[in-house]
């Protein structure tokens, strides 16, 4: 194979492939109508001229045959009228109109079945039109179908691609670092301008734990649990007491009366209630000794 017919067969299947790619369906079908279309004009005004010529080649016999009809009668004047010879040319022109008739009926009768079968060529000609706009249009939905289903498919193709996934993994991880960064700036800051240690003040005056001390009282209470921490208050305050009163034994100007009044504040104390306990708590030892002492005289 020469140079010159490769290059022409390559140039030829790349036109073709060209072709290929560019035709659109839908145009194309569109298209294919309008040429059918086209065709059934023209073919219509075939059909139209050929029943013209049907309709005149009928009415050029009935001429015909009318002309011979009346060399006919004009020949029966003349042999009335005596004259054979005039009547013997009428009947000669009398035939030759019928030969005409005769010539032009078979043509008629041609021209006729032509023309059915042109009307029956037309007819089928407009119902594969017909049909084929409607293939057109399952065709087109079809076309619209596979073209959904393909970008459903190229859709799906991208997703299951990771690297979409990957790019928000990403971001997330650097969104994330960006917030952890923020927040040790935010307390480095506070830490250098005291912010932090004026908002421990803060949260220890507006004490945060009292609404948590208070619910695990109530729980307590409702558990009848809550004597029992106040009622082991009592020994501790009596040790203190007895703490107290050690120095006063210490004392020799008065060890009999101080060993009467821890006696006296012994006795004072279980009869205490937990309320009393409770207050106790928060008096200092010698002002207990001298509520004892007062209360004995």
């Amino acid at each position: 194979m020469g140079i010159f017919s490769r290059l022409g067969t390559l140039i030829k299947s790349n036109i073709n492939d060209l072709i290929t790619k560019a035709e659109d369906p839908e145009k194309m079908l569109n298209q294919v109508l309008l040429e059918m279309q086209q065709q059934l004009v023209e073919a219509k005004k075939a059909v139209a001229v050929a029943i013209a010529d049907e309709k005149k080649l009928q009415k050029q016999y009935t001429a015909e045959l009318d002309k011979a009809k009346e060399w006919e009668r004009k020949a029966m004047v003349a042999v009335r009228a005596g004259d054979d010879g005039l009547a013997r040319q009428a009947l000669v022109r009398k035939q030759e109109h019928e030969n005409i008739s005769t010539q032009f009926q078979q043509q008629w009768v041609q021209q006729k079945t032509a023309v059915e079968k042109l009307k029956d060529a037309l007819r089928l000609l407009n119902n594969k039109i017909e049909e084929a706009k409607r293939k057109k249009n399952i065709l087109i939905a079809r076309k619209k179908r596979a073209e959904a289903q393909q970008q459903i498919a190229n859709t799906m193709q991208g997703l299951g691609d990771t690297s979409a996934f990957d790019t928000f993994d990403r971001m997330s991880e650097r969104i994330a670092l960006m917030e952890a960064e923020a927040e040790a700036g935010a307390e480095l800051a506070g830490e250098l301008s005291g912010d932090t240690l004026e908002s421990k003040f803060l949260q220890l005056e507006a004490g945060g734990g009292a609404a948590e001390d208070d619910a695990l009282a109530e729980l307590k209470a409702k558990m009848g649990m809550l004597s029992a921490p106040k009622s082991a208050s009592a020994p501790q305050l009596a040790a203190g007491a007895d703490a107290g009163a050690k120095p006063a034994k210490a004392d020799a100007d008065d060890a009999a009366s101080g060993s009467k009044s821890d006696a006296d504040a012994a006795a004072a104390m279980g009869s205490l209630t937990a309320e009393d306990l409770k207050e106790l708590e928060d008096l200092d030892l010698s002002e207990l000794e001298a509520k004892l002492n007062a209360k004995d005289a």
